[in-house]
Parts: C-alpha cells; structure tokens; sequence
C-alpha cells in the first residue's frame, strides 16, 4: 500500500504544472523515505529529477518499494479539481486495480472529491548525476528567471548566458529584434566563491521556463 498526504494541494500542482510540458509520462518511484521521480523529455536534451522527502507529507506510507507511472497530462487534469489550499491524499493499493487515487479535501465546504487516474507500465531510465565543479554560481528568483525568459522568447528561440564578476546578461536576437536583460551582483556575493571565470553558453528557450 503507497499513501502519502499533503496539507495543501498547490504544491503538488505547481510542481506537475511545471514539468508535464517537458515530460509526457512519469514513472514515480516510491520508498520508505521519499517519493521520486526521473525521467527525459523526448528529444533527450532536459533531465527531470525530483525528489519529494517524507517530511513534505502531513502523513507518508509506503509498504514497499513501486513504482506508480502515470500520464503528467492525467495527473494534471485530476489536480485540476483541487482547490491550491485542499488537503490532498495520494492513495495506491495493488488489490484495487491498476488506478490512482486522489482525494481532494474542502475542509471550508466540508466537501471531499475522490479522482482515480489510470496507471501506466513506464520503464524507468535511472541516470547518475555526477557532482559538478561549476564555473559561476548564480542565484536569483525563479519568478524573475521565467520572466526573463518570457521576454527573451518574444524575439528569440535561444538563450545566451554571459556570466562575468561584473554581473549576468541574458540575451536573445530574432528578425525583429533583440534585448538584453543584465543582472549586477548584489553586496552580499562572494566573487571568489561564485565567480571562477567568464562564462558564454546557449540554450533552447523552451527548456528554461516552463
């Protein structure tokens, strides 16, 4: 039996919302200790790797290792029932079926909405993540880094990162123009420890904002 609560719906939206464009099926693998996932988008540029801990969950039961695959696109329309603030109950039990459960809790309407979701047989593909030594560390809001990102799309398919002492710039260029969008470093940085050495990369826009 797999069982696991959150206090607030939202957080599981949220997190479905931002990576069901990039991965169509997802194969979550559950354990005693977490409930993860990790899968490629289907042209192999972009790695989906989550890990949600049992201290995320109001309650988490997992009677052994499974995993559940599931549609992104079926799990985002059932989590489309939810209220952001609902309780919400994902429920798996091998003898019922081949379906998920979600349950979906309105303590303020006393009302509670049972979604079943269909499995699906997914092989998982388990890659390792080496430990990287990056060359700049950059930290900024994600809210800001998908607005910038939005921006840049309105002229341009690639992102180009310049990453200096002195600041970060991200541009784009099309055939109706460009922009460039510049971030100096705020008091707090540490050069030395965050700035290696000047940095130029491109990347597929799609792949940085959804």
């Amino acid at each position: 039996m797999f069982e696991a609560k959150l206090e607030n719906a939202a957080l599981l939206k949220k997190i479905v919302e931002s990576i069901k464009d990039l991965v169509t099926d997802a194969p979550f693998d559950c354990s005693e200790n977490a409930m993860c996932l990790q899968a490629m988008d289907s042209s192999h540029v972009a790695l989906v790797s989550l890990k949600l801990e049992v201290g995320l969950f109001d309650t988490y039961r997992c009677d052994r290792t499974i995993n559940l695959g599931i549609s992104l696109k079926n799990m985002s329309n059932a989590l489309k029932c939810a209220n952001n603030d609902d309780g919400c109950m994902i429920k798996y039990e091998e003898n019922e079926g081949d379906s998920i459960t979600f349950t979906f809790t309105d303590t303020k309407r006393d009302k509670t909405q049972d979604v079943t979701v269909k499995m699906m047989d997914i092989d998982g593909e388990h890659l390792g993540i080496p430990d990287q030594d990056y060359a700049i560390v950059c930290e900024m809001p994600a809210a800001e880094f998908q607005k910038t990102c939005k921006d840049l799309a309105m002229f341009s398919d690639s992102l180009n990162i310049t990453a200096t002492k002195s600041g970060i710039v991200f541009s784009g260029k099309g055939d109706s123009g460009g922009i460039n969008v510049t971030y100096a470093p705020n008091s707090n940085a540490d050069d030395e420890k965050e700035v290696r050495e000047t940095i130029h990369l491109v990347s597929k826009l799609p792949f940085c904002y959804h």
